[in-house]
């Protein structure tokens, strides 16, 4: 799409679906959007935002979690999908959850799970040795989750007292997950992928092996190297500076990102996109929508504005990308934090902070 521009010429721009949810989702998402139209301007194009109701308030009012009607409408219509966060305790199965979160992640084949892991600055973490021998910071991976197999698929039985969850791994899911995290790598300059199972434990990850070892020899100047996932866990917080792509399952990536975020300050700083390259993304921080502190005003931003660098990155607008984590970087430094990374900036305060920052 295309927009006027003062100048006579044509910006690019582009529709974005907003599902704001739960908690605090509303929150983060209304303080960085702001700040992502911001970057955008800068960067010479637009985003038009289409806020869409799918929600548990909704669901409660309604029933509805996401209608066909909406499915069509961000898979045909919609250059990527801006996520607040989903789960409510008024709705303890969290249907509408499932339904819209891994209901989009599935039908829309969205099979990587991308979630980068970088310290923002040296008094975040909570290990020792924060920055490197070249001054760069000591902690700075991506994790690549398998996003549509694995146990989240939720297939199982009950037969009495026995309760079977079925670990779903096919030789296609596991190869094309693979193959983004070697091509990435081969893209960003990186040497090192790293894949995690339990092959040694759970029969059903021999496929992971297989797989990684013929996908890593049509990359010859990448070392390919494999952890089991609890031997990564204790790596990754003795010695995390050695690690900058990691490729794993559903279950497991889902586990080892949120200890990399713990690295790195916490879920409050921690972006993800959901990516099936050619389509349009999910875009969501982890955080989740955290009710406990839901309407307070203290719910850090930082992640959303993120997650939005990545969906620029995506669109197509690195440069901007770049200069949302500049501001993210500089906000912190100059000690606009909202609690749970040290600070007292409310939501809004920090928004700004980081919009100012560009």
């Amino acid at each position: 799409m295309t927009a006027g521009r003062p100048d006579g010429r044509t910006a690019e721009s582009h529709r974005i679906a907003v599902i704001a949810g739960d908690g605090i989702g509303p929150e983060v998402i209304e303080a960085a959007i702001p700040v992502l139209d911001r970057a955008a301007n800068t960067h010479g194009f637009s985003c038009a935002w289409e806020r869409l109701p799918y929600s548990a308030d909704h669901y409660l009012k309604t029933g509805e979690t996401l209608p066909d009607t909406a499915f069509q409408h961000v898979q045909n219509d919609v250059d990527a999908i801006f996520l607040g966060a989903l789960g409510d305790p008024r709705v303890p199965g969290n249907e509408h959850a499932r339904d819209i979160l891994l209901g989009l992640r599935f039908r829309l084949d969205l099979y990587i799970n991308f979630r980068p892991v970088t310290l923002l600055h040296p008094d975040l973490t909570p290990l020792r040795q924060a920055v490197g021998p070249s001054g760069r910071p000591a902690i700075d991976f991506v994790i690549f989750r398998e996003n549509t197999e694995g146990l989240y698929l939720g297939r199982g039985r009950t037969s009495g007292d026995e309760y079977i969850a079925e670990d779903v791994n096919t030789g296609t899911g596991v190869e094309r997950i693979i193959r983004a995290a070697f091509e990435w790598a081969r893209a960003h300059g990186t040497t090192r992928v790293t894949m995690s199972d339990k092959s040694n434990a759970v029969p059903a990850h021999r496929i992971w092996q297989e797989k990684f070892q013929a996908v890593a020899a049509a990359y010859p100047g990448i070392d390919a190297e494999h952890r089991y996932v609890d031997a990564l866990a204790m790596e990754l917080v003795r010695d995390p500076g050695r690690f900058q792509v990691i490729v794993t399952n559903n279950l497991y990536g889902d586990i080892l990102s949120d200890l990399g975020a713990g690295l790195v300050g916490g879920l409050g700083l921690a972006a993800s996109a959901n990516l099936h390259p050619g389509r349009a993304g999910l875009f969501e921080p982890v955080h989740g929508s955290a009710p406990r502190i839901a309407g307070k005003g203290i719910a850090n931003p930082m992640a959303a504005v993120l997650t939005g660098a990545l969906m620029f990155e995506q669109l197509g607008h690195a440069e901007a990308a770049r200069d949302l984590e500049r501001a993210v970087r500089e906000t912190i430094a100059a000690g606009v934090r909202t609690p749970d990374i040290g600070g007292t900036a409310t939501t809004a305060e920090a928004g700004r902070a980081v919009g100012d920052a560009l």
